[in-house]
């Protein structure tokens, strides 16, 4: 793939990105706004209210209009830079989701990195134990890890790690007393790091290994794989360099794909940990009807599912020579 093919290449997958996260706004707006419940309750309050009251705090915010009025014109916020304004939390949704984002990052990428090595080096071990006792409990620890819930084990990993042992934190991710910056304080976050990106990660951890594993079996049968052991080449070569490389296709395909699921399933995981990131803000927007915040996350999950896919493709063009873009 020449310089040329791969930035029309590019520039054609952004262009159909455009139309595409267009039409996931406008059906995420749609369904949200069509949603029961009324947003003016949260932001009137429990106590009883005068209905000119009430009627003031609609038009503030816009509630008055019908759905098609309010959607041109957040369409047009959009078009500005602008997501809005957040009900419940009473400032841009932009700077809301801004000063979340770190810490969500910090969760989903250090959980996607752990599942991708995990998963491959236990799917190269079970491939080349194929058939044995390692084998079998490997497939079964898979597929109790693809089972289990997040938020179910996370609860589980706090009882056990957090209130039993009492070994790592539960809630949050940092300690109050920890120092800003330095070695001290890399370790304190990664003692609360630890119990929710493992939450995260083992659904994703059990999906890569058997993928792998089921790639490299493919793969090991293969005609240049005896000719690479019949000129002497190690077991560990035969794994990593010419087996794992042609079987990786379909193991960054897969990794790629997941990356959204990753972080929208963060969700669950921010909140039984008490994580300060999108996933815990997310949670919260929904029992307050928040709909900006909603709309807001929602299209920043979609427009990250589409940059990566179009980084996965790239990688997959350059791992396998096979494939070019013209």
């Amino acid at each position: 793939m020449g310089i040329g093919g791969l930035a029309r290449y590019v520039l054609w997958r952004l262009a159909q990105a455009v139309p595409l996260l267009l039409g996931v706004v406008v059906i995420n707006f749609v369904l949200i706004q069509l949603a029961p419940g009324d947003p003016t309750t949260i932001l009137v309050g429990d106590y009883p209210a005068p209905p000119e009251y009430v009627q003031q705090v609609r038009r503030d915010f816009g509630l008055d209009q019908p759905v098609q009025v309010r959607l041109v014109r957040y369409l047009g916020q959009l078009g500005q830079g602008n997501l809005g304004y957040s009900f419940a939390n009473r400032q841009p949704v932009r700077d809301l989701i801004w000063g979340r984002m770190g810490a969500t990052l910090q969760l989903t990428v250090t959980a996607l990195v752990f599942a991708t090595i995990a998963g491959v080096l236990l799917g190269v071990f079970a491939a080349r134990f194929r058939g044995t006792a390692a084998d079998i409990g490997s497939q079964a620890a898979s597929l109790f890890g693809y089972s289990i819930p997040e938020f179910w084990l996370g609860q589980l990993l706090i009882l056990v790690f957090a209130v039993w042992l009492a070994w790592l934190p539960s809630q949050g991710n940092r300690s109050l007393r920890a120092p800003a910056e330095g070695w001290a304080a890399m370790v304190d976050g990664l003692r609360y790091l630890a119990l929710p990106a493992f939450a995260l990660s083992l659904r994703y951890v059990a999906l890569i290994s058997r993928l792998t594993r089921a790639s490299l079996l493919e793969v090991l049968n293969a005609d240049f794989i005896l000719a690479a052991r019949a000129r002497g080449a190690s077991e560990r070569l035969v794994l990593f360099g010419h087996a794992l490389r042609n079987a990786a296709a379909p193991i960054v395909t897969v990794v790629g794909y997941n990356a959204g699921f990753v972080l929208a399933g963060s969700a669950l995981v921010e909140t039984v940990f008490g994580w300060p990131g999108i996933g815990r803000l997310l949670f919260d927007s929904i029992s307050r009807r928040d709909y900006p915040v909603l709309t807001g996350i929602l299209l920043l999950i979609s427009a990250t599912v589409v940059l990566v896919n179009l980084v996965t493709d790239l990688v997959y063009a350059a791992i396998d020579p096979r494939v070019r873009y013209t």
